[in-house]
């Protein structure tokens, strides 16, 4: 096995029948495997789905799987792509099912969830504490930006827990699989500008916003940011709704700071701090945040001008 490809076989039948069951295969299916190895999960999904693709970076476990399937039913549902499942633009597919490398969780999940049309779930198998993280709610000790932005664009549920034996050559780590089902249809949200606030708020999680948003580092940042987003607004190049992507709900007040008290680095603090106050979430802290309240609190910023990419 190639340890640099993160193979680790999956070999209790027991666990594949479930994590097929749990991933609730239709008959009119087309299901995409990301990192099939020898096939012992692809054999199972090809007995409930209609055809399955498999994309697989391993010359050699794709000779595997092409063999366990040639003179077989099977043979004519089955579509292999050999490379890079981060490199190459995915294909069609109602419902993802894998066992993935760990090393590109992050990446391809997202991947995953950006991928359009959007797909009915998708039932993968992660390192425990990664999987902990995508579905810890706020106050968890895991709950992080992960948590936050996937949870942003999907329902999450842990399914259930795989002991490193169950797998060849056991992993250093347990597992988990989760089930992901992309929100249909998707937050009216600018993801750059979500993932900014996001990414800033929990540089420091356990700090309390107001304390984040007074650093130096910060301030000049936002306002670059503001000086950029007043001068696009002046010349009528923004598009309705400006830089937020769903616009600024009706309760709050659009406001803006003049561009000459940019001047005095103190007032864009006071400005910013106020921004913080008029929400109450000064004293409040990333790592007890829900999506509403950063929804509200990125809606807030963006109704006084204040973005995040």
């Amino acid at each position: 096995f190639n340890k640099a490809h993160g193979q680790h076989i999956l070999r209790n039948p027991l666990i594949i029948d479930q994590i097929v069951q749990k991933a609730g295969v239709k008959s009119t299916d087309v299901v995409l495997e990301i990192g099939p190895g020898t096939g012992n999960m692809t054999m199972k999904l090809l007995e409930a789905a209609k055809r399955v693709v498999a994309v697989e970076i391993d010359p050699r476990m794709v000779l595997e799987l092409q063999r366990r399937v040639q003179g077989t039913p099977f043979a004519s549902q089955l579509t292999v792509l050999q490379g890079d499942v981060m490199k190459m633009d995915l294909p069609y597919f109602d419902l993802c099912v894998a066992n993935l490398p760990y090393q590109i969780s992050s990446p391809i999940t997202f991947k995953l969830l950006t991928h359009r049309p959007l797909f009915r779930a998708a039932v993968l198998m992660y390192q425990r504490e990664f999987a902990m993280r995508l579905v810890a709610p706020p106050a968890d000790p895991l709950y992080c930006r992960l948590s936050v932005n996937v949870q942003l664009l999907a329902r999450v549920n842990h399914l259930l827990k795989v002991g490193k034996n169950n797998f060849r050559p056991p992993p250093k780590v347990e597992s988990s699989v989760v089930r992901i089902e992309p929100k249909h249809p998707p937050p009216p949200i600018n993801y750059e500008e979500w993932d900014g606030l996001v990414r800033l708020c929990f540089s420091r999680k356990n700090k309390t916003l107001g304390a984040i948003f007074k650093q130096n580092s910060t301030l000049a940042v936002l306002e670059n940011n503001y000086r950029r987003f007043v001068q696009l607004e002046a010349s009528g190049a923004l598009p309705q709704g400006g830089a937020g992507g769903a616009g600024v709900p009706a309760f709050l007040e659009r406001k803006r700071m003049p561009v000459e008290d940019l001047k005095d680095g103190a007032k864009f603090k006071a400005y910013v701090q106020e921004v913080l106050r008029a929400g109450d979430f000064s004293d409040k802290r990333s790592s007890k945040l829900s999506q509403d309240d950063f929804f509200e609190l990125l809606a807030r910023f963006n109704a006084a001008g204040i973005h995040f990419k």
